[in-house]
């Protein structure tokens, strides 16, 4: 596979950099197109990244999943297949070579529909793998990418031509060094797809009170091996995950609705204002009322989904 250089993704670069010209997160004309930009190296922030594909075309960048690190830079592409907590921050960027990067929501169904669709040359093995793949930007999909963005140009074309694109990427995606990753996500009764689903209910049912037992039912798996195979897809265990979900989303309360930390606890389902207050400074390394202070008074506080 012939991979991406430094020197001929320049395209991608002026690409996003004419539209991403100051610091910050933008979204386009294609709903699940984003792209960033950022002038200096930020610190740790927990976040939650989607089912989707992240591509640094400059500067670099680390995140954290439990004990794993995964480093990554220009011309390098990193896949998610479920929600899953990290811990990122960006340790390459300045004013003259800022960090430019981007974000590709995937579709699980269209993924399924094209691998049901696709013959591959290896048989996919019944097993479970961590829902991330860092992998070198290959030519092919690189131009894909590439002509994505520059529909962005015309506005009048991205109805017609964006699905076609984006058609294509997930078809280079299947068939490439992510493919085992996004195929496990999609075959029916895998264990990845068995803790796809317990996910995406988590994230609609996080406030309410949770039983691990009825997540592992959910699963079609003995609460043991539940456990386990959740913690090999998304990093954690299923009660730090659910954890995770109720306070990046009261922190997000707090900053939006300008609620105080009681109140934000009850409401993603808290009922121990103390307990909250102490998980909540073990995730972002303060108590919430001075986090909250710190994030308003600088320009970080974004969407906890940011990339």
């Amino acid at each position: 596979m012939i991979s991406a250089s430094r020197s001929n993704i320049g395209e991608l670069v002026s690409l996003i950099g004419k539209i991403a010209q100051t610091d910050g997160d933008y979204d386009t004309l294609i709903p699940s197109l984003k792209l960033r930009r950022c002038s200096s190296t930020t610190d740790p922030k927990p976040c939650i990244y989607g089912l989707g594909l992240v591509l640094i075309v400059q500067g670099r960048k680390r995140i954290t999943r439990g004990d794993e690190i995964f480093d990554y830079g220009a011309g390098q592409s990193l896949i998610t297949t479920v929600d899953m907590p990290v811990v990122a921050y960006i340790t390459r960027a300045s004013a003259a070579e800022p960090f430019l990067g981007m974000w590709l929501e995937l579709d699980a169904r269209l993924i399924a529909q094209l691998a049901a669709e696709m013959e591959f040359a290896t048989a996919l093995h019944a097993s479970t793998t961590q829902g991330i793949s860092l992998m070198a930007l290959d030519k092919g999909l690189q131009d894909a990418l590439t002509r994505l963005l520059r529909l962005l140009a015309e506005p009048s074309l991205i109805p017609l031509l964006a699905p076609l694109i984006q058609q294509e990427i997930v078809i280079r995606l299947l068939n490439g060094g992510h493919g085992p990753n996004l195929r496990r996500l999609v075959a029916i009764g895998s264990p990845n797809q068995q803790i796809a689903k317990v996910v995406t209910w988590l994230k609609q049912h996080y406030t309410e009170n949770v039983q691990m037992d009825d997540l592992a039912a959910k699963a079609h798996m003995s609460p043991s091996s539940f456990r386990q195979h959740f913690r090999a897809v998304v990093g954690v265990s299923p009660l730090q995950y659910l954890k995770n979900l109720r306070l990046l989303d009261a922190r997000q309360l707090m900053l939006n609705e300008n609620l105080d930390a009681g109140s934000a606890a009850l409401r993603v389902g808290y009922e121990s204002a103390s307990q909250f207050s102490r998980e909540y400074s073990r995730l972002f390394g303060e108590p919430p009322n001075r986090d909250v202070k710190r994030m308003r008074e600088s320009t970080w506080a974004r969407d906890r989904h940011n990339f």
